[in-house]
């Protein structure tokens, strides 16, 4: 027996439930990716780290809205069923989270886009500037 098999898997029915809880949570980069080039775009995308960071390189179409400045004043522009989508460096930051756990404060949609500007980088998808 293998150490992946050791623990037996979850019933089919339980993964169900459970991959899905989690799709409703993340998303990924291929999947923004995808949607802004070939899909309305539903989301607005956030790039929660600081202004010079984001000046530096960020995703096509983000807007810079670092956590700090997130407020129930600054998203009133948005209806309130707009979902955001947050970002930050990547897998070994929790800006992102943290974004992510304050949109909900304020009771926003919002998923967090698993991997962040790392793994945008890793898929060889490209940056804007400025």
């Amino acid at each position: 027996m293998s150490v992946v098999s050791q623990t037996p898997a979850a019933a089919a029915a339980e993964a169900q439930a459970h991959f899905q809880a989690r799709l409703a949570f993340e998303t990924d980069c291929a999947d923004v990716w995808y949607a802004g080039r070939h899909e309305a775009k539903d989301f607005v995308l956030l790039d929660v780290r600081i202004p010079a960071l984001f000046a530096a390189g960020h995703l096509p179409g983000a807007l810079n809205m670092p956590v700090r400045t997130i407020t129930g004043q600054r998203l009133a522009e948005y209806p309130a069923d707009t979902l955001f989508v947050v970002y930050c460096a990547g897998p070994h930051g929790n800006g992102a989270r943290q974004a992510a756990l304050k949109l909900a404060r304020l009771g926003r949609p919002v998923k967090e886009m698993i991997g962040g500007l790392t793994g945008w980088l890793d898929e060889g998808f490209g940056l804007e500037r400025g």
